[in-house]
């Protein structure tokens, strides 16, 4: 049997940390400044003070590549973010595979003029993200609008290595037991 991994992000705390790792969470998502690095220099500088196993880049690098950050930082897997906007995402999934350690596809908008970069509790369309599932040979993580009630669906059509939540497991920006628990069932009965 697969076993999926389950990414909680917009972890704010030791508490909320262990609430996550004690529902079942493989992985935790940290919150740093609320900007996001696409330089690679400053994504290192950033890297020596948190001393973390991954960095999740959530936009498109403007300097360095990601083969420079993973020479760089060659024990650190990188993962990048892929805001779903239509079908051009598949090719540019492909690409962006060859040189990262996973994919995460989300629902944001990196095109507005203030750029949605996650966190924005829509879904996007799961039949793109199914192809990219199909298509690389690295892991992706399913993220956007994954809640209790659309977990299993979304594992069913996606396929996905693993799904990454914020909004859906939170009330009132703060991660919710209940939400938590309703979510880690739902997943567990389709696993």
């Amino acid at each position: 049997m697969k076993k999926t991994h389950i990414k909680i992000c917009c972890i704010g705390s030791v508490e909320e940390a262990s609430l996550a790792i004690s529902a079942g969470a493989t992985a935790l998502g940290l919150v740093g400044h609320m900007t996001s690095e696409t330089d690679i220099d400053q994504i290192i500088q950033h890297h020596s003070k948190v001393n973390t196993t991954t960095i999740q880049i959530v936009d498109e690098l403007t300097n360095g590549t990601h083969v420079q950050l993973k020479g760089a930082l060659p024990s650190v897997k990188i993962v990048q973010v892929l805001h779903i906007l239509d079908e051009t995402s598949i090719e540019k999934a492909i690409r962006i595979s060859k040189n990262v350690d996973a994919i995460l596809l989300d629902s944001g908008n990196p095109n507005l003029n203030t750029k949605e970069l996650g966190g924005t509790g829509r879904t996007h369309n799961w039949e793109i993200s199914k192809t990219i599932v199909e298509k690389v040979e690295i892991p992706v993580f399913l993220a956007g609008g994954l809640n209790p009630e659309n977990a299993a669906k979304a594992l069913n059509d996606v396929n996905p290595y693993g799904l990454d939540l914020c909004s859906g497991v939170r009330t009132n920006g703060n991660l919710d037991i209940d939400k938590l628990t309703s979510f880690f069932k739902a997943i567990n009965n389709t696993i």
